[in-house]
């Protein structure tokens, strides 16, 4: 199923305070003349990647300004073409635009198979088989190291050098304005400049649960939503693509924020 979506509304906190005849805090904002399309968790969805690209290139065809995509990580695991992902986001991100690429925790446990195929006993949960799939590799049958060692050495023999530079130059956080972009979220009270890796690539209710201010607002995926959730502190844009064939981008320009989505028929 197609489906599209824009959405500039105002959050649950903006319309509380309008009701009490308040005015909120100042807005956050990116850079004048700067538009950043922020892409949740991709999860080895190809070809819905490639309908989202189409909607953003159609989007920003009448923008004169500079475009940045940044994308929040999780391109791997769960859905059937992560191979096809990666390679399409190093040489087939929009036309004329920048982007940045967040690392996600999924990306995370392929750098770590990599180094530790032990580490197979906990990744073949969350994804690894589908991965190792689309990169030729036989999944391991059994729970067993030495079956672990020969998906590992078979794993980096047919993963492109190009595949591997590009998981190893991913980014923690990326920041435009005033919001930060991370793929799981942050530990509320604590500086940007100190979050650990951990809480990063993994936190869920310490964050999704807390209304505190952060430093700027988080912009992030990794817990799933059944739509694009923009609240006073973040934005939530993982939709759960390989499980709903619904891939979600924020659209964040001067103080608007809008959200577009791409599906499959």
């Amino acid at each position: 199923m197609s489906v599209e979506a824009e959405i500039d509304a105002p959050t649950r906190r903006e319309k509380w305070l309008a009701a009490l005849g308040l005015r909120p805090r100042e807005q956050p904002r990116v850079a004048a003349g700067l538009r950043v399309y922020t892409v949740g968790d991709i999860h080895g969805c190809n070809a819905v990647l490639a309908r989202l690209h189409e909607k953003i290139e159609a989007d920003a065809a009448g923008f004169s300004g500079e475009k940045m995509i940044v994308y929040l990580g999780d391109y791997v695991d769960r859905g059937p073409d992560s191979r096809g992902v990666i390679e399409r986001l190093i040489g087939a991100v929009p036309e004329g635009f920048k982007a940045r690429f967040v690392r996600g925790n999924h990306d995370a446990a392929v750098l770590e198979f990599l180094e530790n195929a032990e580490s197979y006993r906990a990744w073949r949960g969350f994804g690894a088989p589908e991965t190792l799939v689309s990169y030729g590799v036989r999944p391991p049958l059994f729970d067993s190291l030495d079956k672990f060692e020969e998906a590992r050495t078979a794993f980096a023999a047919a993963l492109p050098p190009a595949h591997l530079a590009f998981l190893r130059r991913l980014e923690m956080t990326v920041s435009y304005g005033d919001y930060v972009f991370v793929h799981a979220g942050v530990r509320p009270g604590i500086p940007m400049a100190r979050q650990s890796e951990q809480d990063l690539l993994w936190i869920r209710d310490e964050f999704l649960m807390s209304g505190a201010r952060h430093e700027k607002i988080v912009v992030h995926g990794h817990s799933p939503v059944s739509a694009p959730q923009r609240l006073h502190n973040r934005i939530a844009l993982d939709t759960g693509v390989y499980a709903t064939g619904v891939l979600s981008c924020a659209v964040l320009e001067s103080t608007h924020c809008r959200f577009i989505q791409a599906g499959i028929d």
